[in-house]
Order: structure tokens, then sequence, then C-alpha cells
């Protein structure tokens, strides 16, 4: 029987360079994107079956390609039965140091992007009566942070999206899990914009103290196999999506003096 071919995006670092190497050693065939081709290539030759990994450059704040994109990954297996969107940016400014443009580029590479990239992809979906969206938001997709305002914003939008898109789409056997990872151990906040666009450059300690993106990648194979609607992976972090719902005065009261960079 052919393999499952799962489509990572964000794939050349962090979760989705875990991810990669999660699936490949699942015996899964793999397309692997981000707009870093050459680290494209050291993720792919450091996965336990490179010959089985396809690399598509793709950058997701180019949507007029997406099209294209979708048929170029469809020319390497014939098919694509996960889509795992992990790419996007991060952010670390507070509202009234943040310029608008900067909320502008976080809603269009983390929301429209990938907005963008499913619809492209969905009409396979639909052709062959299955298909599996991973989306890979955030914790911060149940609830604002500090210094993560658009961030927050265009994790929130995710979910509004994709929770319809699970409804609609039920009857033509398309299922939506939704990943909510908290602090893990990657170059995110080093990579996040502040708030005149430039990146922070240097490692939250939350971040630094957290879940492996090996750990992390573990918990999305397993949510993906069984098909989970929703799940939270991190620390104790995790616990505050559920403080929020019950006691939101409290979760309020914490998180205004909580260590979140």
């Amino acid at each position: 029987m052919a393999k499952p071919v799962i489509w990572i995006t964000g794939g050349s670092s962090g979760i989705g360079e875990a991810a990669a190497q999660k699936f490949s050693k699942e015996g899964y065939s793999i397309i692997l994107s981000s707009r870093n081709l050459q680290e494209l290539e050291r993720v792919k030759a450091s996965c336990t079956f490179p010959e089985d990994i396809r690399i598509l450059p793709l950058d997701l704040a180019a949507s007029s390609d997406f099209d294209q994109k979708v048929v170029t990954a469809l020319s390497f297996f014939g098919k694509v039965d996960i889509l795992l969107h992990n790419g996007g940016i991060s952010q670390r400014s507070l509202i009234k140091d943040t310029q608008l443009e900067v909320d502008r580029k976080l809603m269009e590479v983390n929301y429209f992007g990938t907005v963008a990239l499913t619809k492209a992809l969905l009409p396979h979906f639909i052709e062959r009566k299955q298909g599996q969206f991973g989306v890979v938001t955030s914790l911060v997709g149940k609830f604002g942070s500090p210094y993560r305002s658009s961030y927050a914003g265009a994790k929130h939008a995710l979910h509004g999206f994709f929770d319809t898109l699970r409804a609609e789409h039920h009857q033509d056997g398309i299922s939506v899990t939704l990943i909510c990872p908290g602090f893990i151990r990657t170059q995110v906040s080093i990579n996040a914009v502040t708030g005149d666009g430039s990146p922070l450059g240097e490692m939250d300690q939350a971040q630094d103290q957290g879940m492996s993106p090996e750990a992390c990648a573990e918990g999305i194979f397993k949510a993906l196999v069984k098909k989970k609607e929703e799940v939270y992976i991190g620390g104790k972090e995790t616990l505050a999506v559920y403080l929020k719902r019950f006691l939101p005065g409290l979760f309020s009261k914490i998180l205004r003096s909580a260590k979140v960079r």
C-alpha cells in the first residue's frame, strides 16, 4: 500500500523539523516546506528516510502562488493525506508599541497564509473524500497573553476558521486537529517580531525552559493519528486553558503578573 503523505509547513526548524523527523521515522512520505531551502535540505538529510521526502519552498505571505504549489505537491506522491500547518511568525511587543503594519504582517502570514493554502488544497481532499488538516496554533489561540496581541489574535482566528471547516466538511471525510503548544524550546522567540517589525533576537526565559520540540512532535503525531479535534501540548502552562474556562477572574489576575518572557 502507498505510504501516507504529510505536507509540513514551517519545516526548516523547531517543531516542524522535529515533526519531519518523527513522521519519517514512522514511515510517512513527507513534503517539507518553508522559505529557507538550505535549512530544508538539512532537515531532509537528518530524517530516517530522506529518500521519501520532497522539498517545496513556500512563503506564507505569497498566497498567489498557492494553487501552483498544490499542483507541485501533488505531483510528488500523487496525493496529500495530511497538511500540517506549522509555519508562521511570533511577536514580542506591547500593543502601544506595535506599528499597525506589524499587526497586518502577523495576520497575513499566520492567518491568511494558512487559510489560503487550506483553500488551495481543499478541493483535493473533497475529491478524495478524505484528508486531515493539522493546525499548529498556540495556547494563546485559547487566551490572550501580554506581548503577543496580534499573534494571539491570528491564532484565535485560526480556531474560528477551522472549527467551521470541520463542521462544513465532515460529510466529505475531512478532519481537523487543532494543536495548541505552550512553551516549546525552539527559536520562535528569537525570530519573533517586535513593535517596529525587527526580530527580538533573544530567547525568552520561559521558552528556554519549555518542552523539547521532539516531545512536542510526539504529541502532534499521537493527536493526528487519533484524529483528535484539539490538543494542548506543553507543561503546567496548559492548565491555563481550564483556569480561564472555569475561573476567569482568577486567570486574569494571574496573567497580569505572569512571567511570559
